[in-house]
This record gives C-alpha cells, structure tokens and sequence, in this order.
C-alpha cells in the first residue's frame, strides 16, 4: 500500500476513534433519502430510469468533520445496466485544533487537512484523496466549504491520477409559513489529457421542510434534485447529463 494510502486511512481512523476526552463534539445527523429520475445518462446518447436510495451520516466536531453516504442505484427498466453501490467517506482535521492556534483569516474560520475514500459504483472506484479544505462564513449559508484534492485513482477504466475541487454548501431561507433548504455539492475533476476529460458535477438540491408544518422542523423534506454532469464518468462519449430527481429525504 502507498505511503499516501496509509496516511488517509490513519487520519480515517483518527477521525472515528478520536479520544473521547479530548473529543467535543457540535452536530450529528443521518438521513436515508430516495429519489427517482427517467434521466439519468448512460454511454452514447441514452439515458435510463433509476431509483437511488441513499444513507447519509455527518458530523462536526472540535477537532474537525466527517461526511459519509452510501447510495444504491436500482436501475429501472430494460436498459441492461446493473444495479451499483458507491459511496464516500469524508473526515476532515481542524489544522487550528491540530496547532491550538486559531488558523481563521477573513471569512475562513478554519483550514483542514481534507480527505476522501470512494468506493465502489458503475466504474468499481477505489480512490484515495487527500488535500486542503476551508470552512467559510457566509452570510445566509448554513455552512460552505472548499476542499482541494489529489486524487489517486483506481477504477475499472485504469483512470490515471488527476486534482479535485469540491464545493459543498447549505442555505435555510423561509418564504411566508414554509421552510426550505437549498443545499448540494459542486466537483471539478482536472482530467488528464488524451486519457481522461475533465468533468463538472453540479448536484443542488432544493427541498420544502415538511417537518417545519408540525413542528418538526428539519426532519422530513421533499422535493427536487437537479444533476448536472459534463464528462460523466470522466468521457466525452457521454452526452451531458441534465436529469431532475423526485426526492424525500428523512432525518433522525
């Protein structure tokens, strides 16, 4: 195993068995969410319906944070693509917690030393990342974060190693009685030239908290996701993805 490899998995360990003593923690939600699209993309030109359960697990802590989700994608119809599972683990390390000083400058309130673990999927991923991140305080964002990555990549179309920016934001607003929350994620994978195109994964979601009408605000939400994907999958011989997903998601 690369030197870089056993350096992500021991920040992973870090981030799940942290001290207790030494651990506080701020926030922790899961969800289990289903969506239902007729658009999703598949090689040439045609698309496919599917329906993607997906478990969600976050958490915030002094010494940083961690993101972890699963989705299982059930393909509908006759299209003869398999059913696949991918998912991702995200813990990041507060460098002000690592340094005991305060690293904030501006509207960044901390800088983290950023990693993923991908597994999995169409593509049978078995990626390594490891980079910066930056939390941001934002007026009117529930949270917004940047994360820059280097990306070992392992897959089953031997992708060579490439960059990664990941954008994630969250922004509660309320429109007369109703609560919304529109939140998501933006990737921008580099490529590499004459073996991988670059791609660009836009996934906002815009969701009616239907917990907000009985007093349980934050728990159940429906409404859309909207899935933007040039390159899926990192080739061109993908037409561009731009697929609207019905969606419920509950948290607990």
């Amino acid at each position: 195993m690369k030197l870089l490899q056993k350096i992500l998995l021991a920040a992973c360990v870090f981030a799940a068995f942290v001290p207790v003593v030494h651990a506080e923690k701020f926030f922790g939600s899961s969800s289990v969410s289903l969506l239902y699209s007729d658009d999703y993309e598949i090689f040439g030109s045609q698309k496919e319906s599917a329906t993607v359960f997906t478990f969600e697990n976050v958490t915030a802590h002094n010494w940083g944070d961690t993101f972890f989700f699963i989705d299982r994608y059930q393909v509908q119809g006759n299209s003869g693509n398999a059913d696949s599972t991918y998912g991702e683990f995200a813990p990041r390390l507060s460098l002000s917690w690592l340094s005991g000083q305060d690293l904030g400058f501006g509207p960044v309130n901390d800088v983290y030393l950023a990693t993923q673990y991908e597994f999995d999927g169409g593509v049978e991923a078995n990626n390594y990342m490891y980079g910066l991140g930056l939390g941001w305080d934002i007026p009117g964002f529930q949270y917004f974060n940047t994360n820059a990555y280097y990306v070992e990549n392992n897959t089953a179309f031997d992708t060579p190693d490439d960059w990664q920016l990941t954008v994630t934001w969250g922004v509660p607003f309320e429109l007369g009685s109703a609560a919304f929350l529109f939140d998501g994620f933006i990737d921008y994978s580099s490529g590499v030239s004459g073996a991988q195109s670059a791609e660009l994964y836009i996934n906002p979601q815009f969701k009616l908290d239907l917990g907000h009408f009985t007093g349980e605000a934050g728990v159940l939400y429906a409404g859309i996701e909207y899935s933007y994907w040039r390159n899926k999958f990192g080739s061109p011989n993908i037409d561009t993805e731009n697929a609207v997903s019905a969606l419920v998601k509950f948290h607990f």
